[in-house]
């Protein structure tokens, strides 16, 4: 028999869930924004670009319209929020953190997570799920970078989109063990950041496409 799971609790997981991923994850676009001197309506889009896109896509794939991250006034009010007290506080916010790169760690776990139990709760398949769960995760960060004129950190050979497929394979583990939803959410995603800190620290990258160009070169000088 398939598990069984208590679907307000499910609910209220997902919820929880995507605000605490959506206020981390405007934080770290937010501070982008300062870090690239924006003016104040720059660190709000990027607040919310990258706390609400991730979820956004995840929800329009599963065809849950109009998608929470803009019908909900919560979603809107967390990321906003996040740039506000960003934008004026910001060295207050940057002595609570190590790195930018660790908020986004605690943001990808988060999402990734929620992404993945949402996706099973619409029924899809464990595959299906991990994919959505990932692109969930990766979706905000990605367009953060992009509008300030980085290279997205998942192409640049760090364990990024790698961690969050591994937090969403132990949420997919979960159930199909039935074990019970809160278990599968709360390794998955310690899973997902403790690799994600892990790489930041210790610079674990995955390979990277070598350049025959430049070793022949090289190898000429």
């Amino acid at each position: 028999m398939p598990p069984q799971y208590d679907p307000v609790l499910i609910v209220k997981s997902l919820v929880v869930l995507d605000l605490a991923g959506t206020f981390v994850f405007a934080l770290s676009g937010a501070m982008a924004g300062v870090k690239h001197r924006v003016d104040l309506f720059g660190v709000l889009v990027l607040s919310f670009a990258a706390g609400n896109v991730g979820g956004l896509t995840r929800d329009v794939l599963l065809g849950a319209t109009p998608p929470p991250g803009i019908s909900d006034w919560r979603y809107i009010g967390v990321s906003l929020a996040a740039g506000l007290v960003t934008f004026f506080w910001f060295p207050l916010i940057d002595r609570l953190r190590s790195s930018v790169l660790v908020l986004d760690a605690a943001g990808l776990a988060l999402f990734a997570v929620s992404g993945t139990l949402k996706a099973l709760a619409a029924g899809l398949n464990p595959v299906a799920a991990m994919l959505l769960g990932v692109l969930t995760g990766v979706g905000g960060g990605m367009l953060r970078d992009v509008l300030v004129s980085e290279v997205p950190m998942v192409l640049r050979g760090e364990l990024y989109a790698s961690a969050a497929l591994a937090g969403t394979a132990v949420v997919v583990g979960a159930r199909l063990l039935h074990l019970p939803t809160p278990i599968g959410a709360i390794s998955g995603a310690a899973l997902c950041f403790l690799l994600r800190y892990l790489a930041i620290r210790r610079g674990w990258q995955l390979p990277v496409a070598g350049h025959p160009w430049r070793r022949e070169t090289d190898q000429r000088g």
